[in-house]
């Protein structure tokens, strides 16, 4: 089972989901942050995994074999000048979704995306300078004849020209108040736009005035390549593949051989092309689109962009950060990021070099670098962990589905199965020394073991709840915490357990204290409770937000940290009295969190992401 999260009511997201499948399109926009915080004490957030990052990439551009831009959601940018073989991360200064790019030179380029956003770089990425749009509509894609004469075009029907390098951006009349998501030109004059529900255009005046194509289908149109004048190829839903011979004055439906969304196409040449899409698509032929062959992605995420700089030479980009290469025309793509990207849920960093990381399906990382390198530990199961706590370097405990729990004493290089006594699913873990610890999990189920847990003995916690955290601040004072505003308090390890008044109803999913009396709870919809008296009363604190919030970290009294939903970070340095929002650089949710110091810490979360904070105390 995988119910540890509470998540939001069907009421919520089914409105938002049915106007999603109305407005379907290739080029997507998530909800745009509000202006990035600028941190306190701590510094800046940054990927350990996946690398060189985990947002999810939408389109890939390549100004030649080296020289190549990946964009994407919460204003990704991600700069190669080997070919794709390293990839830098660039500062956007934006939070917008960002869904097309493209070079007129090695250091000249432009990025559009979501809310109208518009940058350009004259030194690599470097720095990237925004351009007034005069529109607030999604920018889907963007395309250059010359180095002065541009054409972006996007959501209800959008088409902007420049013809001074992109200073300046005028609208074009359309036609249409479709989206539109791929625009590309084959000379100063003739272009081709595509968008949602078949929708073609074509210009033969340089964007100037566009005229409306018979596409002989209904669905929506998501990529376009076109190597001459007259032959082209588009892609869309349903596994849509169209091809045209004379220019779009006729569009021939092709056999791709799915029914997957297809996101994006590339021809090298009239005959050879490749397509990709959804659930790790990817199409190649060499006979123009008369067949098309599926090839070996090996992964199963949406991959959203591809561009080849050569016949054999290629790269596609696409969701949870994922880069592929091929050297070969597609028989072989080797990915070009980080491998580990399934859901971690724990994290627990013994100091400031030594780190363990738990996740479903039986994952554990560890590192001895700070996170520099992650090493795959074999925990010989694939039950879902969901907790994690070490007491030394060497000394750790992990728990998880069906009542699993694993013992290290080695620092993971040995990870030995104990006898739980339990079938539910454990959900929190805390050891305040080498050999007393608990363990908390569904149905009110308590463990505890005072001799490292060789036995562990089951608590009575006198509530059905799931209980989903769990704090001691020494060997007998402890907190749990869980569904419905759950608060429980012992005071002689367990032996008993008194309920405390929460003031709330809704799921707490994490605790921390630092001493017996001072302890922070965290929970769904931006919860944080705080006591200074052991419990005995819990006052609630302003965060600032609505979202979940699933694991917090104080340090000592005052220096705090809680992660959550949609790459939530909040911190404290007044023991809560006031929670900054930090910039995570992800809309991945964050399950767990780990410090070793107040400004020193780690976050894990959703699609296998890994944070790492060092900050300073000037």
């Amino acid at each position: 089972m995988r119910h540890a999260l509470r998540f939001k009511p069907v009421s919520v997201w089914i409105p938002a989901l049915l106007l999603l499948l109305l407005q379907v399109c290739a080029c997507s926009e998530g909800p745009v942050d509000p202006p990035v915080p600028v941190p306190q004490k701590s510094s800046a957030w940054f990927w350990q995994n996946p690398l060189p990052q985990g947002n999810n990439l939408l389109y890939v551009f390549f100004f030649d074999a080296n020289t190549g831009v990946a964009v994407g959601e919460l204003g990704t940018i991600i700069h190669t000048a080997d070919g794709g073989a390293t990839w830098t991360i660039q500062d956007s200064h934006t939070s917008a979704a960002l869904s097309g790019a493209y070079f007129t030179s090695a250091n000249t380029a432009t990025v559009v995306g979501g809310s109208g956003k518009i940058l350009q770089t004259s030194d690599g990425g470097v720095t990237w300078v925004s351009r007034p749009s005069g529109t607030t509509e999604l920018l889907g894609a963007v395309s250059f004849t010359d180095a002065q004469t541009g054409i972006i075009v996007g959501w209800s029907g959008t088409i902007l020209r420049t013809t001074d390098g992109g200073t300046t951006w005028i609208r074009q009349p359309s036609g249409t108040d479709d989206h539109m998501c791929g625009v590309g030109f084959t000379d100063a004059t003739t272009g081709t736009a595509v968008g949602s529900r078949g929708v073609i255009l074509r210009t033969t005046d340089g964007g100037t005035t566009w005229v409306s194509q018979s596409s002989g289908t209904g669905n929506s149109l998501s990529g376009v390549s076109f190597v001459d004048a007259n032959t082209g190829t588009v892609v869309g839903t349903e596994g849509t593949i169209l091809r045209t011979t004379d220019g779009g004055a006729t569009w021939v439906e092709q056999t791709s051989g799915t029914i997957n969304h297809l996101s994006s196409v590339y021809f090298m040449d009239a005959n050879t092309g490749t397509v990709v899409g959804e659930y790790g698509t990817i199409l190649r032929t060499t006979d123009g689109g008369a067949t098309w062959l599926m090839q070996t992605s090996d992964t199963g995420t949406t991959l959203e962009g591809v561009a080849f700089t050569g016949a054999n030479s290629g790269t596609i980009v696409g969701r949870g950060g994922v880069i592929l290469h091929t050297t070969d025309g597609g028989s072989h793509w080797e990915r070009r990021s980080s491998q580990i990207t399934v859901e971690l849920r724990g994290v627990s960093s013994a100091d400031a070099n030594n780190g363990t990381v738990v996740g479903v399906d039986g994952v554990i990382l560890r590192t001895m670098d700070g996170g520099t390198t992650w090493e795959t530990q074999n925990s010989e199961t694939y039950e879902d962990f969901f907790g994690v706590c070490f007491t030394n370097a060497s000394i750790g405990t992990a728990v998880g589905e069906h009542g699993t729990i694993l013992r290290t004493t080695n620092a993971g290089s040995k990870w030995l199965s104990q006898t739980s006594g339990a079938s539910e699913d454990l959900l929190g873990v805390s050891f305040t020394d080498a050999s007393n610890g608990t363990a908390v999990g569904e149905h009110g189920t308590i463990l505890r073991t005072n001799d490292g847990g060789i036995t562990w003995l089951k608590q009575s916690s006198e509530t059905g709840a799931n209980l989903r955290g769990v704090s001691f601040a020494d060997v007998n004072k402890g907190t749990v915490v869980g569904d419905g505003g759950t608060i429980l308090r012992t005071n002689n390890g367990g032996i008993t357990w008194l309920k405390q008044s929460s003031g709330t109803s809704l799921t707490l999913h994490a605790v921390s204290f630092t001493d017996a009396k001072t302890g922070t709870a965290v929970g769904e919809d931006g919860t944080i409770l705080r006591t200074t008296d052991s419990g005995a009363t819990w006052a609630k604190q302003t965060s600032g937000t609505t979202v979940d919030l699933f694991a917090v970290r104080f340090t000592d009294a005052n220096a705090g940290t809680a992660v959550g939903e949609s790459g939530t970070i909040f911190q404290t340095e007044n023991g809560g009295t006031t929670w900054g929002k930090r910039w995570s650089g992800t809309r991945n949710w964050l399950y767990g969190v780990s410090f070793t110091s107040a400004y020193t810490g780690t976050a894990v979360g959703a699609g296998g992401t890994i944070l790492r904070t060092i900050g300073t105390t000037d």
